[in-house]
């Protein structure tokens, strides 16, 4: 298969997966700001799924602005994975120096904030490398076009004018996003043990699996 080009997941693919416990603490510290306490791990894991009515939910229990919430947690959350790059908690792993071979127009697709992802791609002298990068504000709109949503992959294509890209991920979710923009993917599973997809289902089987980055451009020749 020939691919015009080649779209990457960000957090665990190009740098490191953020801290679960680190994220929480920055959710407590934006309840905090605003002088409310809620339960940090449910409230992530509804960020994380793009479940933008039941924040709105809990933000009228607590009477809260959804707005308000949503912008004062997503200071809160750039400020903390910003700074665990800054303090060297967190990096870009190794193998991403075997994108710098790739011919192919790249691009980002991340369900991270776009503040953090060309923040961190700066800090490390990758922003030249891809053409386009798209991320998910914290915002009704955003949260909506978080992943299995093919929106933003869609978006991209259209930027690199590609008809064929080939979009490398590390989840499940990533795999149904490229499916649902009805193009490839590759599973990216850098641990010996079973990777990261949740279930089976047809749609979410991926083209490929690899386990290094430095595997891609063989899968592109």
């Amino acid at each position: 298969m020939q691919y015009d080009a080649v779209l990457f997941d960000f957090d665990g693919v190009v740098v490191e997966t953020p801290s679960s416990r680190r994220m929480g603490d920055a959710l407590s510290r934006a309840y905090e700001k605003l002088e409310r306490t809620g339960p940090e791990a449910e409230t992530l894991q509804e960020l994380m799924q793009g479940d933008f009515e039941s924040i709105a939910d809990r933000c009228r229990r607590l009477e809260i602005e959804t707005d308000v919430f949503c912008t004062q947690a997503a200071r809160e959350l750039i400020r903390t994975q910003l700074s665990e790059i800054e303090r060297g908690l967190r990096s870009v792993y190794d193998d991403v120096t075997a994108v710098r071979s790739l011919e192919h127009p790249l691009g980002i697709v991340s369900d991270n904030h776009p503040t953090v992802v060309t923040g961190v791609l700066d800090r490390f002298g990758l922003r030249s490398l891809f053409e386009t990068v798209h991320g998910c504000p914290l915002t009704p709109d955003g949260l909506a076009r978080r992943k299995p949503d093919p929106t933003n992959i869609d978006r991209a294509m259209d930027f690199l004018e590609a008809r064929s890209a080939l979009y490398v991920g590390d989840r499940a979710v990533d795999v149904r996003a490229a499916h649902n923009a009805g193009i490839d993917s590759v599973l990216l599973s850098r641990s010996s043990g079973s990777s990261e997809l949740e279930d089976e289902a047809p749609e979410a089987t991926p083209t490929y699996h690899c386990t290094s980055l430095t595997q891609l451009p063989g899968i592109l020749e």
